[in-house]
């Protein structure tokens, strides 16, 4: 049986890949794209396991790929949304200092947010001022970023699916890609059900991007580290507490942004996550193991590099995950009259988190051209607020590669 042909196959169907698919068949109506992704739907995985949140863009790096992508996704994000009717909210949020030590690390993230291009930003200079946002904080300092949103997320992936099956897409799920191999201009590419021919491809493969890159990349010097995080919700008695979000000042050494408190858009209000290693890559419970995903862990030298730098850290977000009370006096810091019986479990995530072999948490985006392949390797957060723009991206770099053949 002859390979089925196209003009380009993404692989993986969250908000990125689901993104690039929808923009080559709009940019391109007459091309042949093929989406393809392991699981039976799309977002299964990060995309479907986040907090809904649509970042703003004020804590990333001016000039790098989460920033510009941040901006520019946000715009996109919200023009799609109501041209397609996903529920999203503008509702905005505060970034709060617990301590006068953290007022330094909270005027830096106001300076990135200006030099970002963020305009509105509001320094709230006392407790008062805070509490005219959200009545039940304690702080010393904090801004208000009114940018910030909540979204559907899930429904977003639904209506970039449909659109691109209505321009024409084809999409075969259920398939895991096993084999990638180039030749001159054709792109081969094997999966557990098919095999399949491209002149291009672009692989966006979430918490499995190192492995598919390593199909192509003999030395791939990224490994993707899996960070669970786990989240509980606020009792609905106590709903009343948190009127939008509310954000710590991060660690700026490490690549999360600490728990905090998000109103959902389907109702509720989540509260966390902390941030675990977790045994499986697609593990969202505290027991899920796998050992191949164990064992590429522990075999990384980046990984034991990270265990020296950031072990401390590491021992208490676990802590957190087995002991309520300690998850409990986390949220205290910003709301003291949480309680632990205020808190029910909530639901969890993986984030795909890549490292490279000195130990460094890779902080932007990676994005991997090789002419007719281009492996997306690393896409955190914010990538489901960055994913229009992401796409768009792509699109113009394998365009790009066209015309320098």
């Amino acid at each position: 049986m002859s390979a089925q042909k196209y003009d380009t196959i993404v692989v993986g169907a969250g908000l990125v890949g689901l993104s690039v698919a929808y923009h080559l068949k709009q940019n391109n109506p007459d091309s042949k794209i093929l989406l393809i992704e392991k699981e039976n739907t799309v977002a299964q995985h990060q995309s479907g396991h986040n907090s809904g949140v649509i970042h703003s863009g004020i804590y990333y790096k001016p000039g790098s790929l989460k920033a510009k992508n941040c901006i520019t996704g946000y715009h996109s994000i919200i023009e799609f949304a109501q041209e397609y009717g996903i529920p999203y909210d503008i509702c905005g949020k505060i970034i709060v200092a617990t301590s006068d030590a953290e007022r330094p690390k909270l005027n830096d993230i106001y300076e990135r947010g200006i030099q970002n291009g963020l305009t509105d930003l509001k320094r709230l200079h006392s407790l008062d001022e805070i509490r005219e946002y959200e009545p039940h904080v304690a702080g010393v300092e904090a801004i208000h970023v009114p940018q910030t949103g909540i979204i559907d997320y899930p429904a977003m992936a639904a209506a970039l699916l449909r659109l691109f099956q209505q321009y024409g897409g084809d999409a075969a799920f259920g398939e895991q890609v096993v084999k990638i191999k180039s030749e001159k201009d054709t792109v081969h590419v094997e999966t557990t059900k098919n095999t399949y021919t491209a002149a291009s491809l672009v692989s966006c493969g979430g918490l499995f991007s190192d492995r598919v890159a390593n199909l192509t990349e003999k030395e791939n010097d990224l490994r993707i580290i899996p960070f669970r995080g786990e989240y509980y919700k606020l009792r609905e008695e106590k709903e009343y507490l948190v009127r939008n979000l509310i954000y710590p000042v991060p660690d700026p050494s490490f690549p999360f942004l600490g728990v905090h408190f998000t109103r959902m858009i389907e109702g509720g209000i989540e509260a966390g996550p902390n941030a675990v290693l977790a045994f499986k890559r697609e593990g969202y419970t505290f027991s899920d193991f796998n050992f191949k995903d164990t064992q590429d862990t522990f075999s990384w030298p980046g990984f034991w590099k990270i265990a020296a730098k950031y072990g401390k850290t590491g021992l208490g977000e676990m802590y957190r995950s087995l002991s309520k009370a300690a998850f409990t006096r986390a949220l205290q810091k910003l709301m003291p009259e949480v309680q632990e019986h205020d808190l029910v479990p909530g639901g969890a995530g993986v984030r795909a988190q890549a490292c490279d072999r000195n130990g460094n948490l890779i902080d932007d985006f990676d994005i991997l051209n090789r002419h007719n392949i281009i492996h997306v390797r690393n896409a955190p957060s914010p990538a489901a607020t960055s994913s229009l723009a992401i796409g768009q991206y792509i699109c113009d770099q394998l365009v790009g590669n066209k015309a320098t053949v």
